[in-house]
């Protein structure tokens, strides 16, 4: 099974590059995001569950997070692996995903980290804005979601480092740049 976390800064490119990957690999796409508004959405026992901590204005704890996350892999409708997008966000998250992966007899392939400049990635960003009119994407709402990515998401990145996982892509030059660059490693 071929299991990768594609990683990176916001506006780093993610999205575009999963697209990719998902289409040249044909991996399965696990979004805790979209996987949380589904699970709400069709009223799941565990969505429901979700809702009400949302509602709340709480976050979703990890271990929720995780049976949610389970139940999806299982569901799963290809071998070939998981790419995740959003996940894992924190060093008990990652630390979780890789004892759910251990369950199911396989284990990480990559956490791969696409690498931009910040002053790329805010130019990024802003360029978003204007052409999807985001409201996310204002310059103080870009600061603070890097502020956030530096104290909360980053360690999680260094973990991965630690455990000889991590491989770093230039996330710069043109989208097939970039997807020629993580196919180069995957090939491998």
């Amino acid at each position: 099974m071929l299991n990768i976390i594609l990683f990176g800064a916001p506006g780093s490119g993610k999205g575009t590059q999963s697209k990719i990957l998902l289409q040249n690999h044909q991996l399965e796409y696990i979004s805790m995001g979209d996987i949380l508004r589904q699970q709400i959405a069709q009223q799941t026992p565990l969505g429901l569950e979700a809702k009400a901590l949302i509602d709340k204005g709480q976050l979703v704890p990890d271990d929720l997070i995780i049976k949610i996350l389970e139940k999806r892999m299982a569901e799963a409708k290809t071998t070939n692996g998981f790419l995740f997008d959003g996940y894992p966000r924190t060093l008990a998250q990652a630390e979780i995903l890789e004892q759910l992966l251990t369950k199911m007899g396989t284990s990480l392939s990559y956490f791969i980290s696409l690498e931009v400049p910040e002053e790329e990635l805010t130019k990024r960003l802003l360029n978003r804005a204007k052409i999807e009119g985001r409201s996310d994407d204002t310059k103080e709402v870009i600061e603070q979601r890097f502020k956030e990515y530096e104290a909360k998401t980053k360690p999680v990145k260094d973990y991965f480092a630690q455990k000889g996982k991590m491989i770093q892509i230039v996330g710069t030059g043109t989208e097939a740049d970039v997807a020629e660059r993580l196919d180069n490693i995957l090939r491998k």
